[in-house]
């Protein structure tokens, strides 16, 4: 059934855009189902159940991070990830950054927009990201940014519009390697195509239901 899902998703996405499987809160038996149907970008959102998963699955795993890290779990994330999607905060970067430097890596990192119309939700404003400089130890990678939750498409597709505008914006301005766009998931990632993204981030509709 994963590897039916996996396929079936597949062969919808344009070429050059990635599937992120969102394997958060799912076994690892079905993220190996996943992995032996070719899928080889698993995303996770708690730093536990990273660490718990990275040594049960095979080394060529590309693990990308897409909760709200807390600066006291780096130590859980770093050293695993190709990719922090959900960097949504200056004290966060600065925190990676030190980490970073610290250890002699390179960390790539999403800055994550606050779109949505919950005031609790994580992220930057788009006048914090233009004013973004080059920090040591970061390579700005993109943008990450979650749809308001409802089933309104306008809505969504408003949303949409607005991240990709700023992408666009930020391109513009020459910043190096900056050239991913992370949004759409299980409910829309259609729509997000549409508004260039280059990452899709799919759970359900790869895994179905959280197990746990």
């Amino acid at each position: 059934m994963i590897a039916d899902n996996l396929h079936s998703i597949l062969e919808k996405l344009p070429s050059g855009v990635q599937l992120v499987a969102v394997s958060k809160f799912h076994p690892v038996s079905s993220l190996m189902e996943a992995y032996n149907a070719g899928q080889r970008i698993f995303a996770e959102s708690r730093p536990q159940e990273l660490a718990l998963k990275v040594p049960q699955m095979p080394s060529d795993v590309q693990w990308h991070f897409i909760g709200h890290l807390q600066t006291n779990k780096l130590k859980l994330v770093l050293p695993y990830v190709s990719l922090v999607q959900s960097v949504d905060s200056l004290h966060l970067l600065q925190a990676i950054s030190a980490w970073a430097v610290a250890n002699n890596r390179i960390i790539d990192v999403l800055l994550e927009l606050h779109l949505g119309a919950e005031e609790t939700k994580q992220g930057f404003t788009e006048e914090e990201i233009l004013s973004i400089d080059s920090i040591p130890g970061i390579r700005i990678r993109g943008l990450m940014g979650m749809a308001t939750n409802t089933e309104d498409m306008a809505v969504v597709e408003r949303d949409f519009e607005r991240i990709e505008g700023l992408f666009r914006k930020v391109q513009a301005m020459g910043l190096p390697d900056f050239d991913q766009l992370s949004i759409g998931m299980s409910g829309d990632w259609p729509l997000a195509i549409r508004h260039g993204a280059t990452m899709v981030r799919i759970g359900t509709d790869i895994f179905g239901p959280r197990e746990y």
